[in-house]
């Protein structure tokens, strides 16, 4: 299922800098550091399927990561996109679900995997980091809300511009105000929840407003505010 690399450095296999792990006491962090197994994957890798049985939750400490759901027509609808310091499979592993989402890698990375009795470990003796475990997964509820109110109230028009801005504050701009993720325009659909030529259609249109350039996959903002007016935000 995993097409695995060499071995990650030792910088890459530092958890210290996820927030999630900053209330742990020194015995805990140590168990979590002899518990862990971290792995450096290849762009196009499968993480894990959805369906399948998860033994424990990843944290991303290098690269980015697509979640997303396959529909009856196989069609992907992209859940969100998971970087640095950020963790996955957990919801699903805290309810003992199978998979409800497929993991994809969308640039080289590397994740450290961690069981589901370190986690249950975790829980039991320290509230700090259930509560924080908790947030998470209210705001993903949070996120999960708005997209259903997006959908059944904004144009396509709206929720592309809206889609976006929200890469622009996941992922950054660089020095150019280039988008800091590059994806393909099936991608883009997939996560506004539209076809593809529309898209397209509709970047053309941005692009002759000037609200962005566009230089193959790389899209570079020109007038951000334009952008918010568009998404109604």
């Amino acid at each position: 299922m995993r097409s695995i690399q060499k071995s990650p450095t030792e910088e890459e296999a530092d958890l210290s800098g996820f927030q999630l792990f900053k209330k742990l006491d020194p015995e805990e962090f140590n168990r979590l550091k002899q518990e862990k197994t971290c792995s450096l994957y290849k762009k196009g890798s499968i993480i894990y399927r959805e369906g399948s049985r998860l033994t424990g939750f990843f944290c991303v400490t290098r690269g980015i990561i697509k979640i997303f759901k396959t529909g009856i027509d196989g069609k992907e609808q992209i859940i969100r996109f998971a970087k640095k310091g950020e963790i996955i499979a957990y919801r699903s592993l805290l309810s003992q679900e199978l998979a409800c989402t497929t993991a994809k890698v969308v640039d080289e990375a590397v994740l450290c995997h961690i069981p589901y009795q370190t986690l249950l470990f975790l829980i039991r003796n320290n509230w700090q980091f259930s509560h924080h475990m908790l947030q998470i997964v209210c705001r993903e509820l949070r996120e999960a809300n708005e997209y259903i109110t997006d959908i059944a109230q904004k144009t396509v028009r709206e929720r592309l511009a809206e889609v976006l801005l929200l890469l622009k504050e996941n992922f950054s701009l660089d020095h150019q105000n280039t988008l800091q993720i590059t994806l393909t325009r099936e991608e883009l659909a997939n996560m506004v929840g539209t076809a593809t030529e529309s898209v397209i259609r509709l970047l053309s249109e941005f692009r002759q407003d000037k609200l962005v350039e566009l230089q193959g996959r790389k899209i570079r903002f020109i007038d951000t505010q334009g952008l918010r007016r568009v998404a109604n935000i």
